[in-house]
């Protein structure tokens, strides 16, 4: 059989369209009062006194822009170190009943979604999915009643749908209990995600439908199966609850409107389809899966040597920054095909720019690529195959000439650790 064609990601509207002021103001200062009651942590790392030489490199999020690559994530979303209740509810309709069991739907992402957060956390988020309804639920009204489309916000169709939902399992259901919260909605409800991706999520959302007490403010809505023909979902359709996922953390679609370019394969807020992938060290470190010690802040002028380990592996120093200004600079770090990098097919020194001044599905994010135009060195399907080549290997430097930086690869050692030499006037 030939290969199935090249799928260009669709971008959809996920919580990047929720609840605009409430969120820029939380960029800036603290989540609104409704949020606050329910006593959950701020996702990411918190500065301590004695990381004050990692401050320049803490870029700060940005007002007016909904959700930043900034440091620290703002209060309201999920908690993203430690243990975390994530409830699943199945739900179907009259126009679409569900296909098969409910607990199989259930299957399709656990626990192969526990597994992948507590690779790519190093066991620091413990990630506990609860589903106490076996059956499907199902809704009061047909699905194409409620005018879902793709990624709107709590609009009024939305808003039902969850009250609906809230209506059905309140009863045995405590929603402060929870987390995160997962609709695993009926593949039939709605149009194939190879035609319109409308898995959405809703975070940090104090505008959010209430169920005892607290917001239904981090949720996300799982809604057709993103299977491509290859023979690849078995392995890899899970990987879009843990993309929609990372969004109740805070994170950023990486996608742009022309698709996965600015990231490639590289971080699954880019590109979930496919083979296997992790976050960016970037993430890791915004999320608190890596301390202090394991960032090489690059802020002072000169020469500086930094030596960085996989970032699969854990322990070690994991990422070097560069500044070049309070909103953007350039993370450095050594990937492998090891932990979730199954697609990995060039390992060596990732480089790349982020800017917290940039919107989500906008292009926080832009990896440098060592070998342009070359065709990339994969060829598995739905992976961004131009910066599959991406790393650069010892004797290869990058260069931002504006802001007179380069990254050199010194060389690589015998423990699988990168030598990186970083110049800045």
């Amino acid at each position: 059989m030939p290969l199935p064609r090249p799928r260009i990601r669709r971008p959809r509207r996920t919580s990047a369209s929720i609840a605009v002021t409430a969120l820029a103001l939380a960029v800036t200062a603290t989540a609104s009062g409704d949020m606050t009651s329910r006593s959950k942590a701020a996702a990411g790392p918190v500065a301590a006194a004695d990381e004050s030489a990692l401050a320049p490199c803490r870029i700060a999020g940005t007002m007016g822009i909904q959700m930043s690559e900034g440091l620290p994530t703002p209060p309201g979303y999920a908690r993203s170190t430690g243990e975390i209740r994530a409830l699943n509810l199945m739900i179907d309709f009259a126009d679409a009943p569900g296909e098969g069991k409910a607990e199989d739907r259930l299957a399709e992402f656990f626990p192969q979604t526990t597994q992948w957060f507590r690779t790519s956390s190093y066991g620091r988020l413990s990630y506990r999915p609860e589903a106490p309804f076996k059956e499907w639920l199902r809704m009061p009204k047909p699905f194409g009643a409620y005018g879902i489309e793709r990624g709107s916000p709590y609009e009024p169709g939305y808003r039902e749908l969850v009250q609906h939902i809230i209506a059905a399992t309140d009863a045995e259901v405590d929603f402060s209990a929870y987390d995160v919260v997962n609709i695993l909605v009926t593949p039939n409800a709605g149009p194939s995600a190879l035609d319109t991706v409308l898995s959405v999520t809703f975070s940090g959302n104090a505008d959010a439908p209430h169920a005892d007490g607290v917001p239904l403010s981090n949720t996300s809505f799982v809604y057709s199966r993103q299977d491509d023909g290859s023979g690849s979902y078995q392995d890899t359709g899970y990987r879009v609850l843990p993309h929609e996922n990372g969004h109740v953390f805070g994170l950023p679609d990486l996608y742009t409107p022309d698709g996965g370019g600015a990231v490639g394969h590289w971080d699954i807020m880019s590109e979930d389809w496919g083979a296997n992938n992790d976050l960016l060290g970037w993430h890791k470190w915004k999320l608190g899966w890596l301390d202090g010690t394991q960032i090489s802040c690059a802020s002072i002028p000169g020469v500086s040597d930094h030596v960085l380990t996989p970032l699969a592996t854990e322990g070690g120093a994991k990422l070097a920054f560069v500044p070049v200004s309070e909103t953007a600079g350039y993370a450095v770090e050594v990937r492998t095909r090891a932990g979730n990098d199954d697609a990995v097919c060039k390992p060596g020194v990732l480089i790349y720019r982020v800017d917290s001044d940039i919107d989500t599905g906008q292009g926080p994010i832009t990896v440098s690529d060592s070998e342009v135009e070359s065709g990339g060195c994969t060829r598995q399907p739905n992976v961004h195959a131009e910066l599959s080549d991406a790393p650069y290997r010892p004797g290869e430097t990058f260069t931002d000439d504006e802001n007179q930086i380069s990254v050199s690869v010194v060389g690589e050692l015998r423990n699988g650790s990168y030598q990186v030499r970083i110049t800045r006037p």
